[in-house]
Parts: structure tokens; C-alpha cells; sequence
């Protein structure tokens, strides 16, 4: 666990939003508190990531109550907190050296949405040649619209997601699997 980073993505107020439509995994921030938890019992690394958006209409805009994390990820004193502003959470931040600064190969990541920040930070995550599990119900994503303006629902945006995702940049686990295997 000590050479396993905790990554948490996004976990950020303005998620909460009703404009964002349906979402999945309600309880996805009550999976990050525990893990979270977890991680810090065991004085593991744990590295928070925050989306400042660069559009001032944004929730996530710094300068909106949104950008704040939120309550159940707040970070510690001591807690390294990496500012983005595109999807990537290696995009601009330093975030790969102070991995390899600190001799960190394994990531776990959690946080928002499945389907932007959380899948394009573990695709590179795995191209830049970290060991990567992303946690399937300590993630979620909201609905869509195809390009034909059909309907996917939330569910079916991070079922898929995450099927596209397994086994090629990451191996997925529940929360529940992570957290047994801590006791091992």
C-alpha cells in the first residue's frame, strides 16, 4: 500500500449540480470516504486532483463555490493537491515527476466523471507505465446524448466506459476488493 498512490479525480462540489442530468453511483462518495480512510490510517500517499476550468460559467471555475472539493475528500494538511484545467490529470500540473519523485509506480484512482477526467487520466496513467486498479462504484459519470440525440443513461455511460478501460489501462475493482485486500 505504501508504494500504491491514492489518486482522487475531480471529487468537487460542483459534481452535485442538477444541470449535469442523471447520474449513477450514488454512493460513490461514501466509497472515496472509506477508502480515503483507509489510506490514511495507513499513512499511504494520497494525491487530490482539482479541475479549475478555464470558462468562468463553469461550476468548476475557481472563482465558483463548485471548484471546492467536496466534503467526504477534503484534503489534508499534507495531502499534495495537483490543479488541472484540461481532462488529463498529467496535463500541466507535475504530477508524473512528483510520481517518480517519490518512487510511486501503482495508482487507485477514484473520483469524477467515469467517462472524462477519471478515463483520460488512467489512459495516460497506464501509457505513461503506472500499475493502475480504477475502483468501479468509487467513480461515476451523468447521462448523454449520442450524436443522433439518443438517450445513454448514466449507468450505461460508466458500464462502458468501464469495460473499455479494463484489462487494457487498468485493472477495475469495487471498493469492498481494495479494502480486503488492505487487511491482507
Amino acid at each position: 500500500m505504501n508504494n500504491s498512490a491514492l489518486l482522487l479525480i475531480d471529487v468537487q462540489k460542483g459534481f452535485d449540480s442538477p444541470l449535469w442530468g442523471e447520474r449513477n453511483n450514488p454512493q460513490a462518495e461514501a466509497n472515496i470516504a472509506r477508502l480515503l480512510d483507509a489510506w490514511r490510517k495507513q499513512q499511504a500517499p494520497i494525491i487530490h486532483v482539482q479541475h479549475c476550468s478555464v470558462s468562468p460559467k463553469s461550476a468548476l471555475h475557481p472563482d465558483q463555490p463548485g471548484n471546492a472539493f467536496k466534503n467526504e475528500a477534503r484534503p489534508k494538511s499534507g495531502e499534495p493537491v495537483f490543479k488541472k484545467t484540461v481532462n488529463s490529470a498529467f496535463i500541466g500540473t507535475g504530477l508524473e515527476d512528483y510520481l517518480h519523485e517519490q518512487g510511486l509506480r501503482s495508482l487507485v484512482i477514484v473520483g469524477l466523471t467515469t467517462d472524462h477526467c477519471v478515463s483520460t487520466s488512467t489512459r495516460m496513467a497506464a501509457n505513461l507505465g503506472f500499475d493502475v486498479t480504477l475502483i468501479s462504484d468509487a467513480t461515476a459519470t451523468f447521462e448523454r446524448q449520442d450524436t443522433d440525440g439518443n438517450h445513454i443513461s448514466a449507468a450505461e455511460m460508466h458500464r462502458v466506459n468501464l469495460a473499455s478501460l479494463n484489462d487494457e489501462f487498468c485493472q477495475i475493482q469495487t471498493t469492498a476488493q481494495i479494502l480486503d485486500s488492505l487487511k491482507n
